[in-house]
């Protein structure tokens, strides 16, 4: 049967802390943890419990008594709907120390380590309109406010052209303005939903699995170039056509139109093939004289300026002479491996995504590096003897996981080849911590610097260096 939460009003509560996940957190009187959205620290505020479990509560907050000295105005419209930006209200400063905060808590008590040097978070020159790719839904049955519903009046316009409302899969919130992509993200986002509407071009039903316009999709590269790509659920030649004649006409900018023709249950284009309308089938980031091409399937960083400064710091923790043999662990397209290779014997870059090595062999040949050499494959299947004795034993380390850090095999391995250095790239100190626990048995833990990629929200990302404790 499934667990009745009866709900439970607290007043007066403070706000004393801002935790995982863009919550903030109280105390209740009953001692247990409350997490409340849309707050800041310093707020004393009424709350309401929709949630409770045995250690904590979740709640809404039902008014406010008094505001924290570090509450903002929003910048946002759509601040509190929307799943994004949840900190937007939260000033930047008080962020950078949140994310400072948590970083530094889970190396101490998820990994139980002592760092000797604790470097200041590198903030983010750009607060808004930073992110260098954004995707956006199309739905036929919009979310209404809670104005628009009480006002009972009967809503013929349903097309949305937005995000999804979080925990709703079938909501979309339909934006006229998002501050996260730079113009013309906001105009191109604007125009194909108001010539799709105009057309009656048929917006994706997410219930009923029909409909033409499904997903759009728009990158800007560091220099200005733009790739939109359009994701059809179901659509006739003509009505492909017209859509993308339109852009194309009307938006002269783009420099590479690309389109998806996508009938399965999820959005995800990985595993479709993706057809160039117009232009390149890429875009081209910049970065010290590197060019990197970025097509419509890449992972690259979503922060280009931060990207930068990150890469940066892998290179200064490194501290490479020239002479050294580098593995670069989790490549993705081999951003790090090629910014770093002027300063290193050789890079071996390793990924598990073909498309990415693909890209990394491709961008190396454009950059003219011929001291770096990418391997794809499963990371804890052909990172092992066989691998290292082929390509040789690693003076350094750098290695960049996902949020679910790396497989205990991969540690096992690095452990028993022992580099001299290791510089650990993560965006989930949790995890990052973790991992460095079982490392800490060979190593010292030299230093550590976060980075914010992702201002307005609560997402961090943070570098470690290791060195070889002098008795291994």
């Amino acid at each position: 049967m499934p667990r009745k939460n009866k709900k439970i009003e607290f007043h007066k509560i403070e706000i004393t802390d801002a935790g995982a996940k863009g919550k903030c957190v109280a105390k209740a009187p009953d001692g247990k943890i409350i997490f409340i959205n849309n707050v800041v620290p310093g707020d004393v505020v009424d709350v309401q419990t929709f949630k409770k479990r045995k250690k904590f509560y979740e709640a809404s907050v039902t008014k406010i008594h008094r505001f924290s000295d570090h509450r903002i105005e929003p910048s946002c419209e759509y601040f509190g709907s929307c799943g994004g930006c949840k900190w937007q209200n939260m000033e930047y400063s008080k962020q950078l120390f949140y994310k400072e905060k948590e970083v530094k808590n889970n190396l101490e008590k998820i990994g139980k380590i002592k760092v000797n040097e604790l470097l200041p978070i590198k903030e983010a020159k750009k607060k808004y309109f930073y992110r260098n790719k954004m995707e956006f839904s199309f739905s036929n049955n919009r979310w209404l406010s809670y104005d628009e519903i009480q006002s009972q009046q009967q809503i013929k316009e349903r097309n949305a052209l937005g995000f999804h409302i979080p925990g709703m899969w079938d909501k979309i919130l339909d934006i006229n303005k998002c501050w996260l992509q730079e113009d013309p993200s906001n105009e191109i986002r604007n125009k194909i939903k108001e010539f799709a509407t105009k057309n009656n071009i048929p917006f994706f039903d997410p219930k009923k699995q029909k409909g033409v316009l499904r997903t759009l999709m728009i990158r800007i590269s560091n220099i200005g170039q733009i790739m939109v790509i359009v994701q059809f659920y179901s659509a006739t030649k003509r009505q492909i056509n017209d859509i993308l004649n339109f852009i194309k006409t009307s938006l002269p900018k783009i420099n590479s139109l690309q389109y998806v023709v996508n009938s399965k249950s999820n959005d995800t284009i990985y595993d479709q093939d993706v057809i160039c309308f117009y232009g390149n089938d890429y875009i081209q980031e910049e970065m010290e004289g590197l060019k990197f091409r970025i097509n419509a399937k890449s992972f690259y960083q979503t922060n280009s300026d931060q990207a930068y400064e990150l890469y940066k710091i892998v290179r200064d923790f490194a501290n490479l002479g020239g002479s050294e043999l580098v593995y670069d662990l989790y490549t993705g397209t081999g951003t790090i491996a090629q910014f770093i290779s002027k300063k290193a014997k050789k890079v071996i870059g390793v990924e598990s995504v073909e498309d990415a090595i693909v890209a990394a062999k491709q961008n190396a040949t454009i950059n003219k590096i011929k001291n770096v050499e990418f391997f794809v494959g499963d990371m804890k299947s052909i990172f092992n003897n066989d691998f290292i004795k082929k390509n040789g034993t690693p003076k350094v380390i750098i290695t960049d996981p996902p949020r679910d850090g790396m497989h205990k095999d991969v540690i096992k391995q690095i452990l028993k080849i022992v580099p001299e250095k290791i510089v650990y790239v993560s965006c989930n100190s949790a995890t990052q911590a973790r991992d460095l626990e079982i490392l800490s048995s060979k190593y010292e833990i030299i230093k550590s610097q976060a980075i914010d990629m992702f201002p307005q929200t609560h997402h961090v990302e943070n570098v470690v260096l290791l060195k070889k404790l002098k008795q291994i």
